[in-house]
């Protein structure tokens, strides 16, 4: 029973950890800045803090955008909980477990589910999930043709 709602469950956790994930690009890009982003980065330590606040900008920015339209999911999973595991260690580690403290607690939670919903397979709506069904198809249908081929008499 509960596995038809799965991808509604799917479809919700995409959309939503991808708005989260733009408004932080959207944040550093445009609200802030990235004069302001890039300096934050250099006084955090960050090695090659200005590429390193576009390359986060941009992929939050645009993998948050890749996850609510369910495109190229692995990756898009593989870069935030990168991204993430950075804010961990370069901003949160100090600060012990709890986000309240200044911890990682939200970050290391974004990243976990960045992966999970990477491997996920999307859902039912995903552009990944649909591509894949339309690549079998086509598969199943090349198939049928080449056993009727063969099967015919020349």
């Amino acid at each position: 029973m509960f596995a038809r709602l799965q991808p509604y469950a799917l479809l919700i956790g995409r959309i939503m950890l991808g708005i989260v994930f733009i408004a932080h690009g959207w944040q550093k890009l445009a609200i802030n800045g990235m004069d302001a982003t890039v300096q934050g980065f250099t006084n955090l330590g960050i090695p090659a803090p200005t590429l390193a606040a576009y390359f986060t900008a941009i992929a939050e920015l645009v993998g948050g955008g890749l996850l609510i339209i369910g495109a190229l999911l692995p990756l898009v999973g593989l870069a935030l909980a990168g991204v993430m595991l950075g804010a961990l260690y370069y901003v949160h580690s100090d600060g012990g477990f709890f986000s309240r403290e200044g911890g990682y607690e939200y970050v290391l939670l974004l990243a976990v589910i960045s992966i999970a919903i990477g491997f996920s397979g999307g859902g039912k709506w995903a552009l990944d999930s649909l591509w894949l069904n339309a690549k079998k198809a086509e598969s199943v249908e090349q198939s049928q043709a080449a056993a009727e081929t063969a099967g015919s008499p020349v």
